[in-house]
């Protein structure tokens, strides 16, 4: 029995197209100090631990005549070199260099004839850091059998010591075309639901392709009679091959205090944060809000499963709309909103709490912003505007072959006429944003990132008895 992908997996990489890539990254920075980590130890770290994901050595083959879906198979010529890559900036290398490269390299599709994930060591950052980005498929992050790479690579101690393990993996011959026909042939028998998936899934690809040619039709028609883009907004837009990314970095310690001040969490907090920069954005921009009052977000959150370990990796993901008052003046009254939108979310006794989540063993925030946007992209037709991935990290440091991890952002894929999209992770006292961004629609996609800061600053002189201060952060 082939190991096919699932109709969710293939509906995922149906839809991926040059505008929309769908895969996940983050990029880290880290102090290397004095354990030596380079792009050579990265590439031994990286074949000590790939033994624990073995998905990454695997590749898609496609069945003629899409007789059955695609099926994992092993990649008889996986090379690891061809995936951890070495890159560098000019030294001292600033944010502003790293967040270009991050963005050009977040741009291009993945191979679908290799492993469907890359790992770039980047080095020349100012003060002798260097940054890691990782990039991996949707499909191939589904939280159970596969975790994010960037799961594995991780330790709580800086001791440089391997796992221990015998990793004696030779890759499986894979079947010539005729083979693979016969496999199908033989699935469809042996499992009937394949048959079913098969057909469901060539009848949507059918319908996606009419789909696509109607709407290059409408606008064509549309661009002939001298009318623009029909529902653009500034959060609903055609998405260009390229994307920017900016970070902004700030402290733990601000959220907590505003919580403690007017009630509510950490993440309605952040949420309220977001709602706050985007209604600065938006009146920095000449256009027209066009009676923009709310702007609907679909936010993962986690809930436990009860037919598994509450501490398993195996958690659920749900999607919560909440709807982001950017059109409330006040900060507090913007945060008092948004955490009675998520109460219900907190009120149904599934809801996984933020102490619980990070404390799951082996965890790491990639994982869980993979699922997130695999979530999102799955729940595209219930009408949201923006997606936001908040994922509470571990509040320790996190090393890699003994070099510390400082910062963690996360570079969510953009779904089709959505030209943002956020992703949020707190770890080790910091809250780190990556605000993804199409490079043609939102072409001021820095400002998004100083009015976020501007709205923290907000809830933090409400929640202050003393003069206005600046929140402890910046814009990365």
């Amino acid at each position: 029995m082939s190991d096919r992908l699932r109709p969710r997996d293939l509906a995922i990489l149906a839809a991926e197209s040059p505008t929309t890539p769908m895969h996940n990254a983050t990029v880290e920075i880290f102090d290397p100090g004095t354990s030596g980590f380079d792009h050579d130890r990265l590439v031994e770290l990286i074949a000590d631990r790939i033994a624990f994901v073995p998905r990454y050595r695997q590749r898609l083959q496609t069945v003629p005549g899409r007789l059955a879906n695609p099926a994992w198979v092993d990649d008889e010529g996986f090379d690891l070199g061809y995936h951890v890559r070495r890159s560098a900036l000019p030294r001292p290398g600033t944010m502003d260099q790293l967040r270009e490269l991050v963005a050009r390299i977040a741009s291009r599709p993945l191979d679908r004839t290799r492993p469907l994930w890359e790992v770039y060591f980047v080095e020349g950052l100012a003060e002798g850091r260097i940054a890691l980005l990782t990039k991996s498929h949707q499909i191939l992050v589904d939280g159970r059998e596969t975790v994010d790479i960037g799961q594995v690579l991780l330790d709580t101690s800086p001791d440089r010591s391997t796992l221990g393990h015998d990793d004696d993996w030779r890759p499986r011959r894979t079947a010539g075309p005729v083979a693979a026909a016969l496999n199908a042939v033989t699935d469809t028998l042996e499992k009937p639901s394949t048959l079913w998936s098969t057909t469901r899934a060539n009848a949507e690809s059918v319908a996606r392709q009419a789909a696509a040619a109607t709407g290059r039709v409408a606008e064509v028609a549309s661009a002939l009679a001298g009318r623009g883009p029909v529902h653009s907004t500034p959060v609903h837009r055609k998405l260009s091959q390229q994307r920017r990314f900016v970070t902004v970095r700030t402290e733990l310690t601000d959220y907590r205090r505003i919580r403690e001040v007017h009630g509510g969490t950490v993440n309605d907090v952040i949420l309220a944060t977001l709602a706050g920069g985007l209604r600065g954005w938006l009146m920095t921009r000449a256009e027209s809000m066009g009676g923009m009052r709310t702007i609907k977000a679909i936010v993962p959150m986690s809930v436990i499963d009860d037919e598994l370990e509450a501490t398993s990796l195996g958690t659920q993901i749900t999607g919560h709309l909440v709807n982001l008052p950017v059109g409330e003046q006040s900060p507090v009254v913007r945060l008092h909103q948004v955490s009675y939108d998520l109460k219900a979310h907190r009120d149904n006794g599934r809801a996984v709490s933020a102490r619980r989540l990070s404390g799951i063993a082996g965890f790491a925030p990639t994982t869980f912003h993979a699922l997130g946007s695999r979530l999102a992209a799955a729940e595209l037709r219930g009408g949201f505007q923006v997606s936001i991935t908040n994922v509470p990290g571990p509040q320790f440091p996190l090393y890699a072959d003994g070099a510390r991890m400082l910062e963690s952002y996360p570079v969510h894929p953009l779904l089709p006429d959505h030209p943002l999209a956020f992703g949020v992770t707190s770890y080790d006292g910091g809250v780190f944003y990556g605000i993804t961004a199409d490079r043609d629609a939102v072409p001021d996609a820095d400002v998004l990132g100083q009015c976020v800061l501007e709205a923290l600053e907000e809830l933090n002189d409400s929640a202050s008895d003393s003069r206005p201060r600046a929140p402890r952060g910046r814009k990365k």
